[in-house]
């Protein structure tokens, strides 16, 4: 059979059942909608909660990242790692034993205000699109790939599923659909990691196969670095970034995957803190096997990429493998052939400037012919995106058709899983703690439910002109959202944990400092002026760093000199900071 009849059937089954799931477990209860009726097992919640966190960035983006950047692309990997456990150990219990559905929640009863909250939310509605949108695009892309449409209805054909079972079965819906969403996302990213990993070197486990020989007797990273230095790249086990923005971008993500709301409210739908310790720890291991197979699959992606292309001497366009044409199509590969030569030249530099756009003309020899500005000072004539390396990966080893839409299914899992659950936030950040603990304090349960689902239905449409205009590609958009979290949520969230004399004063200064200043640099150096010399070389998916070292200095200083908070806030504190194991919802 066709790729675009497997993807059919595949992504058709996929969705059958996250739809059913939804209409099974439909919430009737504002509890049921925030954190599913605080029911979830350690083991269902450990699998929702890896695929809340393994988005569009992590399937899709990450090797993609990984494949071109080499060494700097480690930066992802350690990050979004290390911060998972960071989340795990430092903040869940805590959180978990104060009992309150959201962030803004525990921000505006920590800091006994109602500014404070409103603060909060608007961060998490800040960091929650910023996110949304990269997942999005993902969707766009995988089904204007498979499925045989533009990105944009791509995006539109997204927001309809993730509205299906988002609205109507909000968190109790989301985490069950996010079970089998896992299931689908490891499995299609396993299979032709495997599958090539074995077909380079022989071996079974991609992990070990990045660090083996092929069949030359050659171990695969020295000719990776061999073939990049031909071409006139970096060797690829080397890095370009300087060291204070490689830790800068580690600590943002580190961070920011701590402050991250969506997350964190997973811990809220177990029944006792215990459990979601427990459920943190079937998560890490979860998370683990994609985490580890990412590297490997970087590795074969773009080894096989410099083969299919023919290397140094090539490749004649027309005699170009059928994915080239196809992911073209798609508009995240392009081919300018400036020396007129009708090969395909791979080599270091841009071969276009901004994203590539087409005509249906085709030129002397062939080739599609690109709209936009083509980059006349490098030798390189291809253009190929980084978010497609995962998902071409399959077409580009030659595998099973059925193994190339397996891979479709599982973006698609990945990204609407994250989707889902980042919707669910601005749902209820809007009409809990907007609306019920702010605007409209005496409305109904039934109105806030109805709230909810009609906050969420807004937060959809937006998502989805996020993902259509995205402001770079889905890892990049991730990033920012880390870093927005790292400067605005992380160190309210810890200092309102560990210190009793954090007062709201502190805290509202903090995050508006830490917010303002991140959102202002990124917006500065990537869109207005992105040519100009960063600050300290650090760029701007690490400038999150900063704004969270201000954070902590103005609240720090702010809170220093005014007054404590009341003793009732501080003996919060004080019970939260020991999270007894058997504490439920209520922290009893």
């Amino acid at each position: 059979m066709s790729i675009v009849l497997w993807t059919y059937i595949l992504v058709g089954i996929s969705f059958t059942l996250y739809i059913g799931i939804a209409i099974w477990s439909r919430a009737g209860s504002t509890k049921e909608f925030y954190v599913a009726g605080g029911g979830v097992s350690p083991l269902a919640n450990g699998m929702a909660t890896a695929a809340d966190w393994m988005s569009a960035a992590s399937f899709i983006s990450m090797a993609g990242i990984i494949s071109f950047a080499g060494y700097d692309g480690s930066v992802y990997l350690m990050g979004w790692t290390g911060g998972y456990v960071l989340l795990a150990l430092l903040l869940a219990p805590y959180l978990r034993k104060f009992g309150k559905f959201t962030v803004p929640d525990f921000v505006g009863e920590r800091y006994y205000s109602q500014t404070a909250r409103v603060v909060a939310v608007i961060c998490a509605l800040f960091v929650s699109f910023t996110y949304v949108a990269g997942q999005m695009r993902g969707v766009g892309i995988v089904f204007s790939r498979f499925l045989q449409v533009d990105i944009n209805t791509g995006v539109i054909i997204g927001m309809c599923i993730v509205f299906f079972y988002a609205v109507l079965g909000g968190m109790k819906g989301i985490t069950y659909t996010q079970v089998a969403q896992y299931c689908v996302l490891i499995f299609a990213y396993m299979v032709p990691a495997v599958f090539i990993s074995i077909n380079l070197t022989g071996n079974p486990f991609p992990q070990l196969g990045m660090g083996g020989t092929l069949s030359d007797g050659t171990y695969l990273l020295d000719k990776l670095d061999g073939l990049s230095v031909e071409l006139g790249l970096a060797a690829y086990t080397e890095g370009k970034k300087s060291m204070i923005d490689i830790f800068c971008i580690t600590a943002a993500l580190m961070v920011g995957t701590a402050g991250l709301p969506h997350v964190i409210v997973r811990f809220f739908t177990v029944a006792k803190v215990k459990d979601a310790r427990i459920s943190a720890g079937y998560a890490l291991v979860f998370i683990a096997f994609l985490y580890t197979t990412a590297p490997a699959l970087a590795v074969f992606g773009k080894y096989n990429l410099i083969n299919a292309v023919g290397g140094k001497e090539g490749i004649s366009y027309k005699e170009s493998p059928q994915w080239v044409k196809s992911w073209e199509k798609a508009g995240l590969i392009a081919w300018v052939d400036k020396n007129n030569d009708g090969k395909i030249q791979y080599a270091s530099g841009k071969a276009i400037d901004g994203k590539p756009e087409f005509t249906d003309k085709t030129g002397e020899h062939g080739q599609r012919l690109v709209s936009n500005t083509s980059d006349m000072t490098a030798t390189n004539e291809i253009y190929v995106d980084n978010d497609i390396m995962v998902l071409a990966n399959p077409e580009i080893a030659q595998l099973p058709n059925w193994v190339i839409a397996l891979v479709a299914a599982g973006g698609l899992a990945a990204a609407l899983s994250t989707a889902a659950g980042l919707l669910l936030v601005i749902s209820s950040s809007v009409s809990h703690d907007l609306l019920k603990m702010n605007l409209m304090p005496n409305m109904s349960e039934t109105s806030e439910l109805l709230a909810a689902r009609i906050s969420a239905a807004a937060a959809i449409v937006m998502a989805g002109y996020f993902g259509i205009y995205p402001p770079g590609f889905v890892a990049s958009v991730v990033a920012f959202a880390f870093g927005l979290a790292a400067a605005s949520f992380f160190p309210v969230i810890i200092m309102g944990i560990f210190s009793k004399r954090m007062n709201m004063q502190g805290a509202v200064s903090g995050m508006i400092v830490g917010l303002t200043f991140t959102l202002a640099y990124i917006i500065y150096y990537k869109f207005i002026n992105p040519t100009a010399a960063p600050l300290m070389g650090i760029s701007p998916e690490g400038i999150g760093t900063v704004g969270m070292m201000l954070n902590f200095i103005v609240s720090y200083i702010v809170s220093s000199i005014t007054p404590p908070p009341p003793q009732e806030v501080q003996d919060m504190v004080e019970s939260i900071r020991f999270p007894r194991g058997a504490g439920e919802a209520t922290g009893h």
